[in-house]
């Protein structure tokens, strides 16, 4: 999974990047100091894979990983070259998703690239930079299918669709908030490379006041839930400020420094939550002495495709996947007395995963 940090200049982006994956890309007080997109790889924090590795004490312990890429700072005119324009719309295109940072404090000591705090103005300013380039695009794929349908009768569904598309982006509407009315538009849809059909998480960026006192009472923050409500977006409010000061600290440094602010996890970790709920995954497991390892997968997934994740060939030859229920694993203390009690079950090619399923594939290629 990749997903791409967005937002304008000084809004805590790189600063919330640098926190979450101690990557170290720069955070100065000035637009564009980020040039290249820096990219962080994070493990996935999973309190079952820990369990499991207690468990079988195995000579290598895998979790998932998320790739983080920090892309630079957008402003107006992006889509048309602005700043460092079509650069970063084309690292924009590349993620699954986009973590929105939106400032939601005050301060006189970091400027704003408009001079004040407007968290409507600055969604609006990256959200329609997205739109006019997926004007662009779908302006294109439209020309092709109106002098396709002169010759071929077939292809005026989709001139249709792309019409209705684009007069849906012309009023300044995101390409989520545009609904396939059948599997076939789907199908069309998802050929198309709409930057601003990505699912998007809006990061509120607050103090840490308003952080952990005023979360509800923050106006910025209310603007951003508005903003994502009517969009069908996800809000996750965040402080890169203690993000930054957490960064560094050990596991039980950590734990006690969020305890005494009132917080169970850290920013990093409902992020993720998030990202996986947005993106629709769920993790299975696989557990032995030579690896405990946590495999992410679509929700949805059948065993065969489940399998493929780990090797092509697990896929081409699938025979079954012995399965357990991770709770019910634990619950026994070992695979023997689970199975002993009939709780390992053989599934075939049409079984379709569940979150935590602990398994081992059998295959013949």
């Amino acid at each position: 999974m990749k997903l791409g940090i967005v937002g304008l200049p000084n809004v805590g982006k790189s600063t919330l990047f640098n926190a979450i994956t101690n990557a170290g890309a720069e955070s100065a007080n000035y637009p564009f100091c980020t040039i290249e997109p820096n990219v962080g790889v994070v493990a996935v924090p999973d309190k079952r894979l820990d369990k499991l590795a207690e468990m079988y004490d195995p000579d290598k312990y895998t979790p998932a990983v998320i790739e983080f890429v920090d892309i630079a700072g957008l402003v107006k005119g992006a889509s048309k070259g602005e700043g460092l324009g079509n650069k970063f719309l084309a690292n924009i295109r590349e993620v699954d998703a986009i973590i929105h940072v939106v400032r939601c404090f005050e301060s006189t000591e970091i400027i704003h690239v408009d001079g004040e705090i407007g968290p409507a103005r600055d969604i609006e300013t990256i959200n329609l930079e997205l739109i006019f380039s997926d004007i662009e695009i779908v302006q294109r794929r439209l020309d092709k299918a109106q002098k396709a349908a002169k010759a071929d009768k077939k292809m005026l569904g989709e001139v249709e669709l792309l019409t209705d598309l684009l007069h849906h982006l012309e009023e300044g509407r995101s390409a989520r908030a545009f609904a396939a009315d059948s599997d076939e538009a789907a199908a069309i849809l998802a050929e198309i490379p709409l930057l601003s059909g990505k699912p998007v998480i809006y990061v509120a960026n607050m103090c840490e006041d308003d952080f952990i006192n005023n979360i509800d009472t923050n106006r910025f923050y209310k603007e951003v839930c508005e903003i994502a409500a009517s969009e069908g977006a996800a809000v996750l409010p965040i402080c890169a400020k203690i993000e930054e000061e957490i960064s560094d600290m050990d596991k039980e440094d950590k734990a006690m420094f969020l305890g005494e602010l009132g917080l169970t996890e850290s920013g990093l970790d409902r992020l993720i939550v998030k990202s996986y709920d947005l993106l629709g995954l769920i993790s299975f497991l696989t557990a032995g002495k030579q690896e405990v390892r946590a495999w992410t997968i679509k929700k949805g997934t059948k065993a065969p495709q489940a399998a493929g994740k780990i090797h092509s060939d697990f896929e081409k030859g699938f025979i079954r996947a012995e399965v357990i229920a991770y709770n019910d694993l634990i619950a026994c203390g070992s695979m023997a007395a689970a199975k002993e009690k009939g709780l390992v079950r053989s599934e075939g090619k049409e079984y379709v995963f569940q979150d935590g399923d602990v398994v081992l594939f059998r295959f013949n290629v």
